[in-house]
């Protein structure tokens, strides 16, 4: 397969990939189909998402899998949802341990069914090792949630003198979220047409370009992700400076 961009365009290409997946019930709806199929449909488009970011080269990928608001959700939509999980977890771990990816798991992971947190436990151990790609899930997450918890340890950190809170910056931060060993996301892609943030990777977002296609999750595939990324290459990265600054004119 043929990479995304061209060779003098690779130093450009984002190194972390972050997508809400969305539009599941709605391809359901459209299909005349249960809800529960278009999540199993979705899942499906998770596994073609994770070849395609790293048949480019793209070393960190994280998928919004899960909220902490999810919750609110039918009880039997949730409980399919955990089944779902659980079901790509176990025929997955295989192939993630072929391919060298790592799973790396945010969100309050220990709210999460027992059986669950065992399967997730399992798989990140039997790929902890691997350092070249990254798969990133969020399950149970919330950026909120996630600011919260952070603030808690940093506190705690400064009152036993584990940390200096005179000198404290983002970096600093940064080592307290859930995301703490991964690059902040260079690209957030959005499926469904809806133009939001949902809680997710709000403080880790804050420079990321956001990409929204109308496309439902479960037929997002290479083509729309060839957009993208290409999408992605040709806006200009400024971080608050000007054109001429960046370009020496």
């Amino acid at each position: 397969m043929k990479s995304l961009t061209n060779q003098a365009d690779k130093t450009q290409a984002p190194k972390h990939v972050a997508i809400i997946m969305d539009g599941n019930g709605r391809w359901a709806k459209a299909h005349n189909l249960p809800r529960i199929e278009g999540h199993r449909q979705g899942t499906e488009a998770v596994k073609r998402t994770l070849k395609l970011a790293q048949d480019h080269g793209i070393p960190f990928i994280t998928l919004y899998a899960f909220s902490v608001e999810n919750w609110n959700r039918p009880k039997d939509e949730v409980d399919a949802l955990m089944d779902l999980l659980d079901k790509f977890l176990a025929d997955q771990l295989k192939e993630l341990i072929k391919r060298e990816i790592r799973l790396r798991v945010i969100g309050r992971f220990e709210e999460l069914p027992a059986h669950i947190q065992e399967r997730l436990q399992k798989t990140e151990q039997a790929t902890a090792h691997f350092t070249k790609y990254t798969l990133g899930l969020a399950l149970n997450y919330g950026s909120r949630t996630e600011i919260i918890d952070a603030l808690r340890a940093v506190t705690k950190a400064s009152k036993s003198g584990d940390l200096n809170i005179d000198n404290f910056d983002y970096n600093d931060l940064r080592r307290y979220l859930q995301t703490g060993d991964m690059p902040d996301p260079d690209l957030i892609i959005r499926t469904s047409g809806e133009s939001r943030l949902s809680n997710f990777l709000l403080l880790q977002s804050a420079y990321a370009e956001i990409h929204i296609t109308s496309v439902l999750w479960p037929d997002f595939g290479e083509a729309e992700f060839k957009i993208a990324i290409k999408d992605y290459v040709e806006r200009e990265r400024r971080y608050g400076k000007t054109s001429c600054q960046l370009h020496n004119t």
